[in-house]
Parts: C-alpha cells; sequence; structure tokens
C-alpha cells in the first residue's frame, strides 16, 4: 500500500510540473535551429495561424488587411532576422468562425500544411459557445497537433470594447482563462493579448486607438500581439 501511494505521489508531482507553460527560451529551440540552416541544408518551415477574422486580417467595415496584421507582421520580422530561411506564412484563419467549427475542419484543412508551428486564436467567438463547448474543440485541435510533433501556442482574445476589459467577470476573460488553463496543462506556448490590452487600460489607456472597431484589431494593435509572439522566437533578445 504504501508503494503505491508512493508511485502515486510522483506521478502527481510529474503532473504538476508539467502544467505550465512552456519555456520561451527552449520550446522552439528546433525551429529556431532551422532558421540558422542555409541551403541545401535548409528545408521549408511553416506557420499557420489558426482562428478567426482576427488572424485573417479583418479591419472595419470587413476590409481585410492581411499585410497589417499579426500573422504577416511575425512573417516579415522572422524573415528579416534570417534572410536565409525558407518560411512559409499560412492562414487557415477564417472570419466568423468559432473554435468547434475550426476543429472540425482541422485535419483536413489545418494539419495538412504540416505546421511546424502552429497559433490558434478563436476566443473573441467562443463566445457563442459555452466554456465546456469551447474547451472541447481547443483540447481537441491541441491533442491532434502535438501528436504530430507541432509546436502549439495558444492566444487569449484581443479586445471588443463592447465589453468591460477590466472586469474580470467579462464573457472574454472567462475564455482568456481557460486558454491559459490549456497552455499551463499541455505544456505549450502562450500569448495573453488579453492581459496586454487589459494592462493597458488599467494604466489608464483608452484600447480603443488599437482598434479598428469593436472587435477588430488595428495596425497597432496587431503589433502588439506581434511582439508577444516573436518573444518565442526571439526570446533572449527579450531579457
Amino acid at each position: 500500500m504504501k508503494r503505491i501511494v508512493t508511485i502515486f505521489l510522483l506521478c502527481l508531482a510529474v503532473v504538476v510540473a508539467q502544467a505550465q507553460i512552456a519555456d520561451k527560451a527552449t520550446y522552439l529551440s528546433d525551429f529556431m535551429n532551422e532558421l540558422h540552416k542555409t541551403w541545401p541544408k535548409n528545408r521549408t518551415l511553416n506557420l499557420v495561424f489558426h482562428g478567426h477574422s482576427v488572424p485573417t486580417g479583418y479591419f472595419n467595415g470587413n476590409t481585410v488587411h492581411p499585410f497589417e496584421s499579426y500573422p504577416h507582421y511575425t512573417h516579415y520580422a522572422i524573415k528579416e532576422k534570417y534572410p536565409y530561411a525558407v518560411v512559409n506564412c499560412i492562414r487557415s484563419s477564417i472570419g466568423g468562425e468559432n473554435a468547434k467549427q475550426g476543429a472540425a475542419r482541422f485535419e483536413t484543412t489545418v494539419l495538412n500544411y504540416l505546421p511546424d508551428v502552429l497559433f490558434i486564436d478563436y476566443s473573441l467567438n467562443d463566445r457563442g459557445l459555452s466554456l465546456d463547448e469551447a474547451r472541447t474543440a481547443w483540447v481537441s485541435m491541441i491533442e491532434k497537433a502535438l501528436a504530430r510533433g507541432v509546436k502549439v501556442i495558444l492566444l487569449t482574445p484581443t479586445p471588443d470594447t463592447t465589453e468591460d476589459i477590466t472586469d474580470d467577470a467579462a464573457p472574454l476573460a472567462a475564455h482568456a482563462r481557460q486558454v491559459r488553463e490549456l497552455a499551463e496543462t499541455y505544456h505549450v506556448g502562450l500569448v495573453d493579448s488579453y492581459a496586454l490590452f487589459k494592462e493597458k487600460a488599467l494604466a489608464g489607456e483608452d484600447i480603443s486607438r488599437y482598434m479598428s472597431q469593436n472587435n477588430h484589431p488595428n495596425a497597432q494593435g496587431h503589433k502588439i500581439v506581434t511582439d508577444a509572439i516573436l518573444e518565442w522566437f526571439f526570446a533572449a533578445d527579450y531579457n
């Protein structure tokens, strides 16, 4: 009996130790090693951005600005630093979609791109789902990606100015907490966009200056998210 208890405690310790967000300094180390390679030793590297209208690049009035959105800014920054790397920026995102819909097509229209690094950003639209429904969809996508050896980075939502981002009871706040918990549980990357914008609001800033409409960031808003993403690639530069 004592032996069983000991084994159980050891297993529990392992689970607790792993229940944390991945380490920025090491999580993408294999990917970063690939970026340093030159022809003919290099290979094509795929960054895949999965989600709704924000990673797609929707601004106000349903205009689409892909070159002023965080996937493009991320791609550009990586290529600026690694001119010999072959890096694709692929958007599998669809405006108006939620995580349940994104999970339903995940294998055929996301994993088919053979992502090296996968970003998932759905929480704005997940407010139309229950937290349990959203969690089930996110878990499905995370587990399928990890089973393929994909590095996964989850994003909490960017703001919707129809909600008070400083209110911990706001619907988006609950989804943001759930995304953080999933990043910890699965030991993957996290870009906490919600916390970044909330910090600005708590400091007295009007976050509408970063929005093209109530639920779509403008170029400045996308750059806030981009800077947080790039910490995962250039961690040493941010210490």
